[in-house]
């Protein structure tokens, strides 16, 4: 019998709240550890080169893209995906009832990223006003919508999250 050798690493971080401990590959994307090690395939895999922005999660509070950068550069950090935005009892954070009352999707794939990245830039970017949106959306291609539901979207939940 042969030895496996492969080199795997452990990495401690905090996905959506819970403590886990991932033994990945070095070269581990972190999309793959989010959807294939912990099952979290709400992120997205669109294009593999940080273009399309449906691979999107918060990391320590930051909208990142998760296709492009490795697991194990986030030893203990706080990531969120968009499975843990939600409420405990299921009440949809305000952006994604946002994205719901506004008709910010249609065929979803992009969705998750989207509404992640939305959170992001209304924490960055409190008083934009729907054209710094969509430039500030750059990162995040929709290929249905045109946008006008997205950006609708995004005001209306900037302003629920604010009243929160």
């Amino acid at each position: 019998m042969q030895a496996d050798t492969k080199l795997h690493i452990k990495v401690r971080m905090n996905v959506n709240g819970t403590d886990v401990e991932l033994d990945v590959a070095p070269n581990t994307l972190l999309v793959h550890a989010l959807r294939e090690h912990l099952r979290l395939t709400g992120t997205h895999v669109g294009c593999d080169t940080a273009q399309c922005g449906a691979c999107t999660v918060l990391v320590d509070g930051r909208a990142i893209k998760s296709c492009n950068t490795l697991a194990v550069q986030h030893p203990g950090a706080q990531i969120t995906t968009i499975e843990g935005i939600a409420s405990p009892d299921g009440t949809l954070h305000p952006m994604q009832q946002a994205f719901k009352d506004c008709h910010g999707l249609q065929c979803g794939f992009c969705t998750p990223g989207m509404v992640i990245s939305a959170i992001d830039l209304c924490r960055t970017h409190p008083q934009a006003d729907a054209g710094e949106i969509r430039e500030l959306l750059e990162g995040n291609i929709c290929r249905c919508t045109g946008y006008q539901g997205i950006v609708l979207a995004i005001q209306k939940g900037r302003a629920a999250m604010a009243s929160s």
